[in-house]
């Protein structure tokens, strides 16, 4: 069987274990595509086998020639004013666009049929998945283009801390790695297209400004959308289904698990400015976010 293609009896958790358990990340990024295009097509069918239970890795399988540093460690990336600088931000880009496959297939492996997700939640998160690796595929050209290649620079796997931090609660999850973690990719996102143009670096800019930013906003929103269907599904009817009033649904509830999922999961404040458009166009506006935030910072903002 060809790699890349699914046995008619493989399920889409089966698919997912296989890209986490893919080392190489251009491979993970390439099954990934041929599994959603399959799982949209149709040829991969069911979610799981009812009979069978696969391990989900506590860490997916990657390559090891890359130098990782511990966050607080890590170069200053620069304003993109110098070719070393933008380098180093397609850099950070693509490693986080890899961990962001993996992030999106974990999801599913790990907690779609341990939770009674309905099916939209898979189809949602292999979209998510799919895009992801198409992100990275296209940064990493465009570094291979500026001189540079994938594990080239140095670079931290705080994204994966958090995964595993997460990875006992969905809801934690999604509020973690999609509705802070994601969501601070959105607040950053104008300035450093801003500062590629600024740095005559246009088609780097571009590639940013017309591919990767609207389809982040819509990453975000499919966390915001099912930590939402979670909270609603707890706390009023455990058959509930999914419909566009979910992403309506904005009570008082929901954001006070979001803080208290926040203030344990997450250290510190949340730093601004937070880009409000992108993050009500993702489906969550400032009361849920304002109250965690640093206020010495938002001070100093309005002033």
């Amino acid at each position: 069987m060809n790699p890349l293609e699914a046995s008619q009896s493989e399920s889409l958790l089966e698919a997912a274990l296989r890209v986490l358990n893919t080392p190489d990340p251009f491979e993970k990024a390439r099954l990934g595509d041929s599994i959603a295009s399959q799982w949209f097509q149709g040829t991969i069918s069911h979610v799981y086998s009812p009979s069978l239970e696969f391990p989900v890795p506590d860490r997916p399988a990657r390559l090891t020639n890359l130098k990782l540093v511990a966050p607080s460690l890590m170069p200053k990336l620069g304003k993109a004013g110098s070719l070393r600088s933008r380098q180093a931000i397609v850099h950070s880009l693509v490693h986080t666009e890899s961990w962001a496959i993996d992030l999106s297939w974990d999801i599913i492996a790990r907690f779609g049929k341990q939770e009674a997700m309905p099916r939209e939640f898979f189809t949602d998160f292999v979209k998510v998945a799919q895009d992801e690796g198409r992100h990275f595929t296209l940064l990493a050209k465009r570094l291979e283009e500026m001189g540079c290649s994938y594990g080239a620079l140095p670079a931290h796997d705080g994204l994966w801390d958090s995964a595993i931090a997460t990875s006992k609660d969905l809801l934690a999850r999604l509020a973690i790695e999609h509705c802070v973690h994601e969501a601070r990719g959105l607040d950053v996102m104008p300035t450093t297209i801003y500062r590629f143009r600024n740095g005559g670096d246009n088609e780097t800019a571009d590639l940013l400004e017309r591919v990767v930013y609207p389809e982040e906003i819509t990453h975000c929103a499919a966390g915001v959308k099912w930590f939402k269907y979670l909270c609603l599904r707890t706390n009023r009817d455990p058959a509930l289904t999914i419909g566009s009033e979910i992403m309506m649904e904005d009570n008082e509830e929901i954001i006070k698990n979001f803080g208290t999922i926040v203030r344990e999961y997450f250290r510190g404040p949340l730093k601004p400015p937070f880009n409000e458009e992108a993050r009500i166009a993702a489906g969550f506006g400032p009361q849920w976010y304002e109250p965690l935030a640093d206020k010495d910072m938002i001070h100093q903002k309005n002033r």
